[in-house]
């Protein structure tokens, strides 16, 4: 029972909810058909609309269209309007408002790069054409006022714009500046430090030719001269510029080039600068040579140090940013005043040698050693290779020519053949001449030591100077020995050559020299003046020596003669010698009281040597035999000096008297 109950349940609940069943369906396929309805209306609704959709979509092209091509218009009348404020500004030129002038040319280049990617625009081709030219004549303007700025630079209205942060002020300056001309003498010295500058009577000095290296000259501090006003510099920058960028690199190389070149050049003639030649060198005397040299040496000081270093940094600040044309400008700006102030120093260098030229030489070489890192420095970059090689080759070549001048002064000290004749057998000529010569040398040992340690064989330079040194004493002593041969005195010949042997040991034991020849060579030397002192006096003073020995004086016999004495001398021979030997001295005190020892040392000490041997000789044969002559006839006759009176003649020895001055 109930499972069949069951059973009716589910059967009536199948039943209900196949009826719903059918109920949802039917309503289903009821919206279905509803649905298929509006589908058909909206077809016919869309089918109507479609015309009014294509043209409210036309209407909405159009718009905007006609937005792009207002847009597009705006900027083209923009353009025209910008196109005509440039050329009233280029037309108006650039000497009222430069930097306003400055800004027409740039905007002239952007209106053409828009029309040159605007080319669709039908005008485009004239309004290029147009631009391009204005922008040709403005560049032209733009050029002459470059030229005028560098040249002139007479400035009757400038106009700056200083910008400082978020402020925009602007300057007028009205002022007129003097005609540009070459920098005056007077402003140049003025960068000098005080140890060079000319002295106040006018005579160049501060120069210093003769005093040759001066090492304050090297670390002193100098004050450039101003070329170009500082507030001028400025726009030639930005001019050069516009016209680098306007591809006129050349026509501004030119006029940079032609501008201040001639400055450059007219300062250094003011200055007093002169291009010589070698033949030129040749025909001056000797004494207005050396004055130039010693100018010479000042204006490369001058010419460097300021002028070069000055027109460098002028350049440098004209052309920031263009480092190569910067340099090839200052080439070009350089290379003429450069090659006058070489050309004078390469005639010296190539000129005939002479010894006298040696020290200038020298003084030439130091001033080029002294300058070489500044000359590196300014003349820097390729473009001014050729002048730093210019002055790299004159140094050398006035070393070379001091090493070779050198070699000449050697061989001319040993064949000097001057006839200057030396009477009384004092220094020579020659031999002062040398040794201040020599002396000299040491004053520029530093320099010689650079110019052996560059140019030499490699050896020490010390060493190398020492060589060259006793090279030349060796020579001139040689030269002496044959000069001392044209005495017919060997008495005089040992004088001269003691006097100036001595001459050399003295002054080289009183300079630097004695430190480098060495203590060896001063002792050989000084028992070579003592040698020459010892072979004069056996020489001058052995006859005389004689006559007053007994030796000759004892008779034959050797009895008492008439006339005789119990000692067996003969009064006769006595008399005879006592008369040789006063003829003896009157001669040799004649004769060698015109001769000269300069030094009085050495003077003293040879008037002691000879006392010592004559005194005591005559003293002792006086003592011997006097009294015999004493005794006879007559004696002051024979017996005419005494000890003291030869003393007193022989102080009056080597002081180069003249024949008729009369005895003391």
């Amino acid at each position: 029972m109930a499972v069949d109950s069951r059973m009716d349940l589910l059967s009536e609940r199948a039943v209900l909810m196949r009826a719903s069943l059918q109920k949802s369906q039917t309503i289903t396929d009821n919206v279905v058909s509803i649905l298929g309805s509006f589908d058909s209306r909206l077809s016919a609704l869309e089918t109507a609309m479609r015309p009014t959709q294509i043209r409210t979509h036309a209407i909405r092209k159009a718009h905007e269209n006609i937005d792009r091509t207002l847009k597009a218009a705006e900027v083209i009348l923009s353009q025209f309007d910008l196109l005509r404020q440039a050329e009233t500004k280029v037309l108006k030129g650039p000497h009222e408002d430069l930097e306003s002038y400055l800004d027409a040319i740039a905007q002239l280049r952007k209106i053409i790069r828009y029309f040159m990617s605007n080319k669709s625009f039908k005008s485009s081709d004239g309004v290029l054409n147009h631009a391009n030219s204005l922008l040709a004549k403005a560049q032209s303007k733009l050029e002459e006022e470059f030229k005028q700025l560098l040249a002139s630079y007479r400035i009757l209205r400038m106009t700056f714009y200083l910008n400082y942060r978020s402020c925009h002020l602007t300057k007028i300056f009205f002022c007129e500046i003097k005609h540009f001309k070459a920098v005056e003498p007077d402003r140049l010295f003025d960068g000098l430090p005080n140890s060079l500058r000319p002295s106040s009577d006018g005579d160049g000095g501060g120069k210093p030719h003769g005093g040759h290296h001066n090492d304050d000259a090297e670390t002193a501090a100098y004050t450039l001269p101003i070329l170009i006003p500082s507030r001028v510099l400025p726009l030639l920058h930005d001019l050069a510029q516009q016209m680098v960028q306007a591809g006129h690199q050349q026509q501004l190389l030119q006029i940079y080039r032609d501008t201040r070149s001639f400055v450059l050049e007219e300062s250094l003639k003011k200055l007093g600068v002169e291009k010589l030649s070698k033949e030129d060198v040749q025909r001056m005397q000797w004494e207005v040579l050396e004055a130039k040299i010693g100018n010479w040496i000042h204006f490369m000081r001058i010419a460097v140090k300021l002028l070069f270093a000055g027109e460098r940094q002028v350049c440098d600040q004209i052309f920031r940013g263009f480092d190569s044309l910067s340099d090839q400008c200052f080439a070009e700006v350089t290379v003429s005043s450069v090659s006058m102030l070489l050309s004078f120093g390469d005639a010296i260098a190539r000129s005939k040698r002479s010894p006298e030229k040696l020290f200038v030489l020298l003084d030439m070489y130091e001033i080029m050693r002294e300058l070489h890192t500044e000359i590196e420095t300014i003349f820097k970059g390729k473009a001014c290779l050729e002048i730093r090689d210019s002055a790299t080759g004159l140094t050398k070549r006035l070393a070379q020519t001091a090493q070779e001048t050198f070699g000449d002064f050697e061989e001319a000290v040993e064949k000097d053949a001057t006839k200057t004749a030396v009477l009384d057998g004092t220094v020579h000529p020659l031999t002062s001449y040398v040794i201040n010569y020599v002396k000299f040398l040491f004053d520029y040992q530093t320099t010689l030591k650079q110019l052996f340690l560059e140019f030499g064989n490699g050896d020490d330079s010390n060493s190398q100077l020492a060589s060259v040194t006793m090279r030349i004493m060796q020579a001139l002593q040689n030269n002496l020995d044959g000069k001392s041969k044209q005495y017919k005195d060997p008495a005089l010949t040992h004088l001269f050559l003691m006097n100036n042997i001595h001459y050399m040991v003295r002054s080289v034991r009183r300079s630097e020299a004695k430190d480098l020849l060495g203590d060896d060579w001063v002792q050989r030397h000084r028992r070579i003046v003592q040698q020459h002192a010892n072979q004069y006096k056996r020489v001058a003073w052995t006859k005389i020596l004689q006559s007053s020995s007994a030796q000759g004086l004892t008779s034959s016999g050797g009895g008492s003669l008439e006339g005789g004495n119990s000692s067996g001398v003969s009064r006769g021979l006595l008399k005879e010698r006592f008369k040789m030997f006063n003829m003896q001295f009157d001669e040799l005190h004649q004769r060698q009281s015109q001769w000269t020892v300069p030094d009085t040392e050495l003077r003293e000490s040879l008037r002691l040597a000879v006392a010592e041997v004559l005194l005591p000789a005559y003293r002792s044969f006086l003592k011997r035999f006097g009294p015999l002559v004493e005794s006879g006839k007559n004696p002051q006759k024979y017996i005419k000096y005494t000890a003291e009176d030869l003393e007193r003649l022989l102080g009056e020895l080597f002081e180069g008297k003249s024949m008729n001055e009369p005895r003391r």
